[in-house]
C-alpha cells in the first residue's frame, strides 16, 4: 500500500460544497419554488415561538454606517429586543461583527485600504481599537436596560482543539446558566484575518454564529443582514423573488460581498445550512427593520426560515462542522459502504480496511475518510499518528486486524451524509 505524506488542510466548509453548487448551478424553474405558500411558511415557523436560547447575529452593515460609524439607533433597538427577549425567559446569546469598521473610523484609515485582504496588519489594528468602543458600546446600552453581558472573542483554534472547544460551550453554557448575555466574535487581532479567501473552519461571522448556535445548544438562530431574505437572485434585479422556506433544491444567483464585512450571501446561506443540519431553526432577515428579532421569534412569516434537522449530539458536531481535519485516510470501497450502512452503529475502521494515508497528522487530530474515488464521505479522530499508521498497521503482513488495532474508534466517527441532508 502506498502512502502519501503531502500535507493536508480543509476544514468543514468543504461539506457545503453542495450548498455552493445549489446557489450557481441552473435549474430550470428554481425560481417557482419561491412562492411556498405565507400558510406553509407559518406552519413550518411555530417551533421558533418555543425556542429557549436564541443566537443574535448582526452584521458590520446592521450594527453601523456607511462612514463606519457605529449607528445607535439599530444598536438601541436591538438591545431593546433582546431585552425583551429575556424577559419572557429566553437565554440570548450575541455575536456581533463592527469592530473592524468602528476601528477603521477611528484611526481615520480609508476604506478601500482597509477592505484589502492582503493589507492583514490594518485589519489587526482597526480590530484592536474597534472591539473596545464595540463593547463599551454595548455595555452602556445593556446596562441601563439590567442586563449583564460578557464579551468572548474567539479563535480558530478554540474550533480546532476539543478540550477548548468544550471549555467555550461549557463557559457558555454557565454565562446562560447567570442570565448574562455573551457578546461573541472573531478575536481579529490575533487571528490576523490571514486567510480571508481560504475555507476554513470559519471565515466570518455568519458561520461563527451557527457554530456557536450548535455548539450551545440553541434552539433558534437569527442572520440580520442589510437584505431581508434569501431571494433567488440579488433584490434589485428583476424576478428576484423572495424564499420563505430554504431547500438545496432552489435556483440561487449571488450578488457581492459587503465591503467591509467578510460574509455575503452566499456566506450566510452556508451557515444557515450548518446551523440547520446542527439542529437550530434559523432565519436570515433584515436588520434595519427594527421589530425583525421579535417578529422571528414570534413565529412571523419573515425572511427566510432554514427548519432545524434532527440535532446530532455534540461530539458528532464538532466532527462535523466545528474542526478542520489534518489528513486523509483512503477507505476500500467494502469498508466504505460497511460505514454508510451502518452509520447509528458505532462501526470503527481497522487497518485493513486502509489503502493509504495522505498526510501528516497526530494522535487525537481530526481526519477524512474517503472513498478510492476521493470522496470525503466521513470524518474521525484517530488514535495513532500518521507514522504508526503507515509502519505499524499498512506496514504489516497481517491480513486482518482485531479491534486492538482500530485506527479510528466507532465512537470517533461521523458519516457526513447523514448530517446534510
Amino acid at each position: 500500500m502506498m502512502s502519501k505524506m503531502n500535507p493536508v488542510r480543509s476544514s468543514a466548509s468543504a461539506i457545503l460544497a453542495s450548498a455552493a453548487s445549489a446557489t450557481s448551478a441552473s435549474r430550470p424553474g428554481g425560481a417557482r419554488l419561491a412562492s411556498t405558500s405565507a400558510k406553509a411558511s407559518l406552519q413550518k415557523r411555530e417551533a421558533l415561538k418555543d425556542c429557549s436560547r436564541l443566537v443574535v447575529k448582526v452584521g458590520t452593515a446592521v450594527v453601523s454606517n456607511s462612514d463606519g460609524s457605529l449607528a445607535l439607533s439599530r444598536m438601541g433597538a436591538l438591545v431593546e429586543q433582546l431585552k425583551e427577549l429575556t424577559m419572557q425567559g429566553r437565554q440570548v446569546l450575541l455575536v456581533s461583527s463592527g469592530a473592524v469598521g468602528l476601528g477603521r473610523q477611528r484611526l481615520g484609515l480609508a476604506k478601500d485600504v482597509v477592505a484589502n485582504p492582503a493589507n492583514v496588519i490594518d485589519r489587526q489594528a482597526c480590530a484592536a481599537c474597534g472591539q473596545g468602543l464595540l463593547m463599551s458600546t454595548y455595555d452602556m446600552m445593556f446596562q441601563r436596560m439590567g442586563v449583564n453581558i460578557a464579551q468572548v472573542l474567539i479563535t480558530q483554534t478554540d474550533f480546532n482543539s476539543r478540550e477548548r472547544y468544550t471549555a467555550l460551550t461549557d463557559t457558555l453554557e454557565r454565562l446562560n446558566q447567570l442570565n448574562v448575555i455573551a457578546i461573541i466574535n472573531e478575536n481579529d487581532v490575533v487571528t490576523g484575518c490571514t486567510q480571508l479567501d481560504v475555507q476554513r473552519v470559519f471565515s466570518d461571522n455568519d458561520k461563527l454564529s451557527a457554530l456557536v448556535a450548535a455548539g450551545s445548544d440553541a434552539d433558534g438562530l437569527a442572520l440580520l443582514t442589510d437584505v431581508d431574505a434569501v431571494y433567488t437572485a440579488p433584490p434589485d434585479q428583476p424576478g428576484a423573488e423572495r424564499i420563505r422556506v430554504y431547500t438545496p433544491e432552489y435556483d440561487i444567483k449571488i450578488g457581492e460581498k459587503s465591503t467591509m464585512g467578510r460574509g455575503g450571501m452566499l456566506s450566510k446561506i452556508n451557515a444557515a445550512r450548518v446551523a440547520s443540519a446542527g439542529g437550530v431553526h434559523t432565519v436570515v432577515a433584515s436588520g434595519f427593520d427594527v421589530t425583525n428579532i421579535k417578529r422571528v421569534f414570534a413565529g412571523e412569516d419573515v425572511g427566510t426560515l432554514f427548519p432545524g434537522q434532527l440535532r446530532p449530539n455534540k461530539r458528532q458536531r464538532w466532527l462535523t462542522f466545528a474542526t478542520g481535519t489534518k489528513g486523509k485516510l483512503v477507505v476500500k470501497d467494502d469498508a466504505r459502504q460497511r460505514l454508510q450502512q451502518n452509520s447509528k452503529h458505532n462501526q470503527s475502521v481497522s487497518g485493513a480496511d486502509l489503502v493509504e494515508i495522505e498526510g501528516w497528522f497526530g494522535e487525537k487530530d481530526v481526519v477524512s475518510l474517503v472513498g478510492t474515488d476521493g470522496t470525503e464521505f466521513a470524518r474521525g479522530m484517530v488514535q495513532m499518528d500518521s507514522k504508526e499508521i503507515h509502519d505499524f498497521v499498512l506496514g504489516s503482513s497481517q491480513a486482518t486486524f482485531s479491534s486492538a488495532h482500530a485506527v479510528v474508534s466507532g465512537h470517533d466517527i461521523v458519516i457526513l451524509e447523514s448530517f446534510m441532508q
